[in-house]
């Protein structure tokens, strides 16, 4: 018997330029997947060879793209990617795999979250005042702590950092802003946001622990304020030479440890201030990282810079690998309901199953834009704040 020959398809050149470039997949990563060589990657990219039907099923996996994408008659015009303030040598504006596909489901979750509210009527423009460059990061910062009431026996009180980032969260959600979190490489991005569309969408990352996400948060958040969608890698330590870079950590910095608070608590720790203990009841207590404690520390002129240096050193790893919320030492996975509500938050849930309770959308459409199967849709209803 002759081999049966496999089906191909004709894929438009440009589309299929377009699918690839967007994906962030290499010719060498696309080659591995589809069992071939670089150099027939580089002949279907040329035309000079055809996909396969199975490689086309295969790369509208890997792509996370339906089918129907490879078959379009010219590329779709997607929303530009926000700006690239992270400072990677040779990388501006190229992006991990992971991240891209973070990046693009946000941006689905954005775009569901304006049509669901408009289903119901719902307000998506951000009750927020904007600020300026110019303004004084501190001053703004501090007039937000106030408008948040972030005390700062309310901060202390929050008996874990988990419960501070849902108190801000729930703030966020008030003012109209989607805070999203999912995983991507720490060391390619800690957070975006998108401010060219409403609602305005945060996202963090879950690869970092929970105090460098409230950092990450409210340098996120300062970034609204400003009106500028971007993408970046937040770090309370870094010493930034942009200059909105350095207003949004700033801002991030004072909001979270205005200078009176942290003199008060130095002063009252004035003599074992840098030892393991009191770094660790430090950040318990304010819900802030170690790191920025030290640097901190440093401003206020508590430690040289040799010693910031040194201690810095110690604690740096501790941003990254961090345990899940909810998750046991024993082991086991985080439980659907609660995977649901930590990454999309209460008031998309609370989105999908107001349209659904109002038969604007499906049952099969709410677990779709949940991301959950049906034996999971009542208990994240449940856990869900109406």
């Amino acid at each position: 018997m002759s081999k049966k020959q496999p089906i191909v398809v004709n894929v438009e050149l440009s589309v299929l330029k377009w699918l690839i470039e967007s994906s962030g997949w290499t010719r060498e990563e696309i080659a591995k997947r589809l069992k071939t060589s670089s150099q027939n990657i580089g002949k279907i990219e040329s035309g000079e060879k055809k996909l396969s039907f199975r490689q086309l099923e295969e790369l509208s996996i890997i792509f996370k793209r339906p089918v129907a994408s490879f078959l379009l008659s010219k590329p779709l015009t997607e929303k530009p990617k926000p700006k690239d303030y992270r400072m990677l040598l040779d990388k501006t504006n190229k992006f991990d795999k992971k991240t891209i596909l973070v990046m693009r489901h946000a941006r689905r979750l954005q775009e569901l979250s304006k049509e669901l509210s408009k289903n119901i009527e719902y307000e998506t423009k951000s009750k927020l005042e904007k600020a300026k460059l110019a303004d004084n990061p501190e001053t703004v910062a501090l007039r937000f702590r106030e408008k948040f009431n972030l005390t700062e026996e309310k901060q202390r009180k929050f008996k874990t950092s988990y419960e501070l980032f849902n108190y801000l969260r729930d703030i966020l959600e008030e003012m109209n802003i989607f805070l999203f979190q999912f995983s991507m490489p720490v060391e390619d991005a800690r957070g975006f946001v998108f401010v060219d569309e409403s609602p305005n969408v945060v996202v963090v990352n879950t690869k970092d622990n929970i105090e460098a996400r409230i950092f990450s948060l409210m340098h996120e958040f300062a970034h609204i304020l400003l009106g500028e969608s971007v993408i970046d890698l937040p770090d309370a330590t870094y010493t930034y030479k942009d200059k909105v870079e350095k207003w949004c950590n700033e801002f991030s910095s004072t909001f979270l440890l205005p200078k009176n608070l942290a003199k008060s608590a130095f002063d009252t720790n004035k003599e074992n201030l840098t030892r393991k203990e009191t770094l660790k009841y430090l950040s318990n207590k304010y819900k802030v990282s170690k790191a920025m404690l030290i640097l901190n520390m440093l401003k206020l002129k508590y430690i040289e810079k040799n010693d910031y240096d040194t201690i810095l050193a110690r604690f740096k790893k501790e941003e990254i690998k961090p345990k899940k919320e909810g998750e046991k030492v024993t082991g086991g996975g985080i439980p659907s309901e609660v995977r649901c509500l930590s990454e999309v938050g209460n008031n998309f849930v609370s989105l999908v199953a107001n349209n659904y309770d109002k038969e604007y959308i499906t049952y099969n459409d709410a677990l779709n834009y949940l991301s959950i199967k049906s034996r999971n849709f009542d208990k994240v209803l449940s856990k869900a704040k109406k």
